[in-house]
């Protein structure tokens, strides 16, 4: 196969996201309306040629970032790399999603003082401000609730508030956010990293250089991304000592998506690890005190809002919508069907109970790993990844950049191995389970299974290598060995 210096790499991928973003510019999600007519639609042949350039260059992207991996960049080559590929986007309308009307609209409602906890979207003026964003919203969103923290609402409600809910504007103020989010991940990733061991410049590689994060949080502005940034830099801090700190952070973090919660109990392992007296004391301290401190930081935030509690009781808004990529939804709706031809019964108590299952199931299997990291057989923060990856593939409702959670923490804490592998293959595979538009066609995921497979023949023939890190400098507080499970040249 033809092969690039680490610059020719960069220069491609950068052509290869200029023309994903002109592609979008026009295929992508465009607003309901926007007075300042830059993102209008377009004759329907004009919009699936763009769609096409916009595909188009997500390959080659994808073909980049794949062979830059192979490569031995430093840290600040990666970053430039990162600049390079992340500017293209900066400009273009929501891409890959229409998540961030809702966002836009949500903080609308918020200057409006309505309930966004019991009111969605639709509720809005249309002629009034976050209008516009309100008709852009997708249609099973219009009239759901919120499901975010009510930091995140702030934000929301400081760009709606600041813009005016003019589309333009508001959107690019939405990405400011998504940005500052892609840099918090990654100065949190690179010292994950180098405490654990890990090449900087490769944990910066899968964890931020990777499509599928910038297609759904630079692109997307997905506010995971914002999510996922916090947590991180929260576990940066937990892991040299600074666990109040660290919890604090994690508390913002929940403000924004209640998952990054599952952290505190790998905090805790943490803190119980670096506790001294009675052993009832440090569990105590370890089991409660990260807790606390989250807790009251994210009663803070909610109490400064004023949007209140509601955010308790709409954290599963988002079950309700049923995504294929979710296999307990699929099994219980199969098993539900099947009960309804067989017995006539409703299948949706069915469904309901599977997905229940599964949630029980992941709970148990985190707590698995935290009693695994507990007794040493674990690093802390390597085992929120992994249990993070758990709580994704057996959630009720999946989508392509919930991936992102645990891949972006093993990023930073493990060699190459089989499990890093699995997450280059399903990053490469599940950028094209969603159109431009956000959409999700069939021919998407027909897409995502055609890349899944040449990915996985690639990767067999010329596995990823692992890469000599620097030894990780000595620091305060609990310290985590680095994994030594490196997978052998020659195996994947």
């Amino acid at each position: 196969m033809w092969a690039l210096s680490a610059v020719g790499y960069r220069r491609l991928g950068a052509a290869a996201a200029s023309a994903t973003a002109v592609g979008g510019w026009i295929s992508g999600k465009l607003p309901a309306h926007d007075p300042w007519d830059l993102w209008v639609g377009h004759a329907s042949a004009v919009t699936t040629a763009a769609a096409v350039l916009a595909y188009a260059g997500l390959t080659v992207l994808v073909v980049a970032w794949w062979q830059y991996g192979r490569t031995a960049s430093s840290v600040r080559e990666t970053l430039t790399t990162l600049a390079w590929w992340t500017a293209p986007f900066l400009l273009t309308p929501p891409l890959y999603s229409a998540d961030v009307y809702s966002y836009i609209a949500q903080g609308a409602m918020v200057v409006e003082g309505l309930d966004v906890y019991t009111l969605g979207p639709s509720s809005l003026d249309p002629a009034g401000i976050g209008g516009d964003a309100a008709a852009s919203v997708g249609n099973h969103w219009r009239d759901t609730p919120a499901p975010y923290g009510p930091l995140f609402l702030l934000l929301s409600a400081a760009v709606a508030k600041t813009t005016g809910g003019t589309i333009v504007p508001a959107v690019l103020a939405m990405r400011l956010i998504a940005l500052a989010s892609l840099v918090l991940i990654v100065w949190a990733l690179r010292r994950l990293a180098r405490d654990h061991g890990r090449s900087e410049s490769r944990a910066l590689w899968l964890g931020a250089l990777n499509p599928l994060l910038l297609m759904h949080v630079v692109a997307g502005m997905h506010n995971d991304g914002l999510m996922i940034g916090l947590m991180l830099a929260g576990l940066a801090l937990a892991l040299r000592g600074r666990w109040v700190a660290g919890s604090a952070l994690v508390g913002l973090a929940m403000m924004v998506k209640s998952p990054a919660a599952v952290s505190l109990l790998f905090i805790g392992v943490m803190v119980h690890a670096s506790a001294t007296g009675p052993q009832l004391r440090r569990w105590a301290k370890g089991l409660l005190a990260p807790g606390l401190v989250a807790s009251a930081v994210a009663g803070s935030a909610t109490v400064f809002s004023g949007t209140g509690f509601g955010w308790l009781r709409t954290q599963g808004v988002a079950g309700n919508i049923h995504t294929a990529l979710s296999v307990v939804s699929d099994v219980g709706l199969g098993l539900g069907e099947l009960g309804r031809l067989l017995l006539g019964t409703d299948p949706e108590p069915v469904k309901s109970l599977v997905q229940n299952l599964g949630l029980a199931a992941a709970v148990i299997l985190i707590f698995v790993l935290a009693w695994r990291s507990m007794n040493g057989r674990l690093p802390p923060v390597h085992a929120l990844g992994l249990g993070l990856l758990v709580l994704v593939a057996l959630s009720p409702m999946v989508q392509p950049w919930y991936l992102l959670w645990g891949l972006v923490v093993v990023a930073a804490t493990q060699q190459y191995g089989r499990m890093p592998t699995v997450l280059i293959v399903l990053s490469a595979a599940l950028v094209y389970e969603t159109h431009p538009t956000g959409a999700t066609p069939p021919f998407g995921f027909a897409l995502a299974a055609i890349a899944a497979l040449l990915a996985t023949v690639a990767v067999r023939r010329a596995p990823f290598l692992p890469e000599t890190a620097p030894v990780p400098a000595p620091r305060s507080g609990p310290v985590e060995a680095p994994l030594t499970t490196e997978a052998p040249q020659g195996t994947v």
